[in-house]
Parts: C-alpha cells; structure tokens; sequence
C-alpha cells in the first residue's frame, strides 16, 4: 500500500524556514503539502475588492488579512482573508490560531468543490466560527454568484449554512456590523 507522507504543523515550520519549497505557493492540508492553484486576475481583483471593503467596516475592530496562513492543529491554510483578532502585532511571533480568527473567507472560481468539502470540514474542525465561500461565476456573466455562508461549528461541521446573493449580512464576532452581500459578489 502507497502511502503519502504526513507532516506535522512544527515540521512544516521547519521545512518552510529551510527554504526548500522556494518561491511555490504550498499548503499544509491534514498533514500533507498541498500547492495552490495560480491566481487569476479575475480572483485577485475579486480578493482586493472584498480586502478593501472589510478594512473600511472592521477598522479598529480586528486585523483584515489577506493571503496570510493561519495555524491550526494538522493544518496552515492560506485564507483568501480571514479577519482576526487585534491587536496586529500578536502575529509578529505567530500565525493567528482557531482562538483568534473570527471569519474566514475563501473565494471561489474554479475550487468551489474543494472549498465546499475539504477547506469547509477543516475550518469546522478547528472552531472557526464563521466560515464564507464566495461563489464567482464566468467574469464576462452578472449571473451564478452567490456568498455561502457556514455559522455554528460542531463535531468537525458547521450545524448552518445559506446560501445568498442578496440582502445583508452579520458576523457572529460583530452582530452591530452590517455587511452588504453585493460589495461581496460585485
């Protein structure tokens, strides 16, 4: 039987420090190294728009990141954004941990699977309270987007999720911030 090797997050560290994975864009997913997709303009202008948004609407209230990793117990995904307890500097030292993300946002054009089933039961895993898939359609199409949106986490799931492409939208970490679905699909 073939078996793939299974890394730790400290051994992770380790390899990443070493600077053997150069400049490739790699994950570490339940143990395994994991090399994400190149980015299209289309997400990347995608991900600035949203970066953008959040920054105005949380300023103040928790550090907007954006393409950073986040540590989690087999796990260091790369989060199209993640919005994160403050203060900023807490990460000089450290990735921010499952105790001090409060929503993390995957957009996705051509990953939608892979962010529905595997990014989705990581997240839930680790506690991550609040969890959105930003569902992009054909760039040259208004049509097919949507912000799916995963709440209440237990036994390695989140218990809620709808589905949107309209109307406003709240964190659990901020029931006063108001958010609108279209600055997110526009």
């Amino acid at each position: 039987m073939v078996q793939a090797a299974k890394f730790s997050v400290e051994e992770y560290h380790r390899i990443v420090a070493t600077g053997a994975l150069g400049d490739r864009r790699i994950e570490l997913l339940h143990g395994e190294l994991v090399e994400l997709s190149p980015e299209t303009p289309y997400h990347a202008n995608q991900n600035n728009k949203i970066y953008k948004y959040l920054l105005k609407q949380f300023d103040g209230l928790a550090d907007v990141r954006s393409h950073h990793p986040i540590t989690l117990a087999t796990s260091e995904p790369e989060p199209d954004l993640v919005l994160a307890r403050l203060p900023e500097s807490r990460y000089d030292t450290r990735h921010p941990e499952p105790a001090d993300i409060f929503l993390v946002i995957e957009i996705s054009y051509s990953t939608l699977d892979y962010d529905l089933e595997i990014k989705q039961k990581i997240y839930a895993s680790a506690g991550i309270p609040d969890y959105w898939v930003i569902k992009l359609g054909d760039p040259s199409v208004q049509v097919s987007r949507s912000l799916i949106q995963f709440t209440n986490p237990r036994g390695g799931r989140y218990q809620q999720c709808s589905e949107c492409t309209t109307g406003e939208l709240q964190i659990s970490a901020f029931p006063d911030v108001t958010l609108e679905v279209n600055r997110f699909l526009a």
